[in-house]
């Protein structure tokens, strides 16, 4: 899972309407920032409603660009290095804003705060709190204690008590929302700190997840992303090799419920009941990512990654067969240590045959505490080289990909105006069915549709990562909105 599947308006925080007069600050005036994946982002969700909970108030728009919070909660990511870096540069910009106002309060929470624990209170001796990725309910303790003893106070559990699921939640979109169906990792992959982040996998009952997406649909949601470290091993930990596909197809029978899309799968446990729940289930979406890694064997045995190239290209296959309209993408890691030449020039290979929507290659960030990080590792300018050939590859795919959907009708669930020249071009952004971003201009003399609307237009233009549908009726392209 990573953030760079959200666009900029995806991942940020909600943040409340102005009010009339003088708005009360309650116990406090917050916002959360959030790093990392879906994953974060849901889990900022839940910050936000414990804290609303215990009577802090979220920041309008004004108060948050005029600094006048009261506390600032960071959420961690710790699977790239640079995410690291982000959060220790950007807690010491706050320590300026806490020399203005003393009386703020920073907590710093996530994976890194998993990981890092005592080195950040030590670190960076102005934040109050640092709480781990199991301890979101016990922020506002924290705080509280923080006040009374002026410094900072650490909770960091291994085990897992109760589900974030469990815990109040602000969410940052009522049209469209994330679902944890599971926490952390049975997966020993030699690159990956996230089951020393979040843990052992946890599953929830399937009962309990469909009863909050229905309460999701209760209060206006049209759309639900269910999440996971490894979404299709939901159920093997008690012996259901088929609940994952049992719970798409469940959701399929949710009245109100017009989309389903989920992330991430493994490809070593994306088997054939799961492609035939995608393909028969009408509100499950033909969207996939599905990280490959790399296209090298040997590498991918160096990985402990439990599939190889060739069965993850029959996968595909079958995918394809099943749903030929599947928009996949993809996760690459270069420079793996102990990458070759012929290693790279396997994965260049295999995405050539892939065909993917999109990738988001990662040059290969060592993570302090995993099997990879004690490996050799290769040179950067090497490194450098392989990902610019890597990106140019796949950004020649991806525009061939997108030039497919010139001339033809889509359907966009409208998400907000959130592009940077929609303003300007009186154009609603959201995603189609299968998860390309477009951008729909409104025909002069149409309505405008509103977030949650669904609008069908036909594509008049294909961008390097999104489409434009500024369609024109009377020369018979369509337009069309449904509340």
């Amino acid at each position: 899972m990573n953030e760079d599947m959200m666009t900029e308006a995806e991942r940020a925080s909600k943040l409340a309407e102005p009010a009339e007069g003088v708005p009360s600050r309650g116990k406090g005036v917050f916002y959360v920032h959030t790093l990392g994946c879906q994953m974060n982002v849901h889990d900022s969700e839940r910050i936000a409603g414990v804290l609303e909970k215990n009577g802090y108030v979220p920041a309008t728009e004004r108060q948050y660009e005029d600094h006048d919070v009261d506390l600032i909660v960071m959420n961690t990511c710790a699977v790239r290095e640079n995410a690291a870096e982000r959060m220790y540069g950007t807690i010491g910009l706050w320590a300026e804003m806490k020399r203005e106002r003393p009386n703020l309060q920073i907590a710093i929470g996530g994976c890194m705060a998993q990981l890092d624990r005592e080195k950040i209170a030590k670190k960076a001796p102005w934040v109050d709190a640092v709480f781990g990725t199991k301890n979101i309910g016990a922020l506002p303790q924290l705080l509280d204690q923080a006040r009374i003893e002026g410094h900072a106070q650490v909770k960091v559990k291994e085990d897992l008590n109760y589900f974030p699921s469990q815990l109040p939640t602000d969410r940052a979109s009522k049209v469209s929302s994330w679902v944890s169906i599971s926490v952390g990792c049975n997966n020993t992959c030699t690159f990956c700190i996230v089951p020393t982040t979040r843990g052992k996998e946890h599953d929830r009952r399937p009962g309990d997840i469909l009863a909050e997406i229905r309460q999701c649909v209760d209060d206006g949601a049209k759309e639900v992303t269910l999440l996971g470290q490894n979404v299709n091993s939901f159920g093997y930990g008690i012996g259901d090799r088929f609940a994952f596909s049992k719970l798409l197809r469940a959701c399929g029978d949710i009245e109100g419920l017009e989309r389903v899309r989920f992330t991430s799968p493994h490809p070593a446990a994306f088997t054939d009941d799961v492609i035939a729940a995608m393909a028969e289930t009408p509100n499950v979406m033909h969207q996939l990512h599905f990280p490959l890694q790399s296209g090298s064997d040997r590498i991918l045995r160096a990985m402990r990654r439990s599939y190889r190239s060739a069965k993850f290209l029959d996968i595909l296959r079958k995918i394809r067969e099943a749903m030929p309209d599947a928009q996949i993408s993809t996760d690459i890691i270069v420079g793996f240590p102990g990458e070759t030449e012929e290693d790279f020039q396997e994965t260049m290979r295999v995405v050539e045959e892939a065909r993917f929507s999109s990738a988001f290659t990662f040059i290969y960030s060592p993570r302090p505490g995993t099997p990879a990080a004690a490996m050799e590792q290769l040179p950067h300018d090497v490194v450098q080289d392989r990902f610019e050939r890597l990106v140019a590859l796949q950004e020649r795919i991806t525009a061939e990909n997108l030039k497919t959907f010139e001339g033809r009708d889509v359907e966009v669930m409208v998400t907000g105006a959130s592009g940077k020249k929609d303003a300007a071009t009186h154009r609603v952004t959201g995603r189609e069915k299968t998860g390309v971003l477009v951008h729909v201009g409104v025909p002069e003399g149409e309505p405008t549709p509103q977030i949650g609307d669904f609008v069908t237009a036909t594509v008049t233009h294909a961008g390097k990562h999104n489409l434009i549908a500024d369609p024109d009726p009377k020369a018979g392209q369509t337009y069309a909105i449904r509340h």
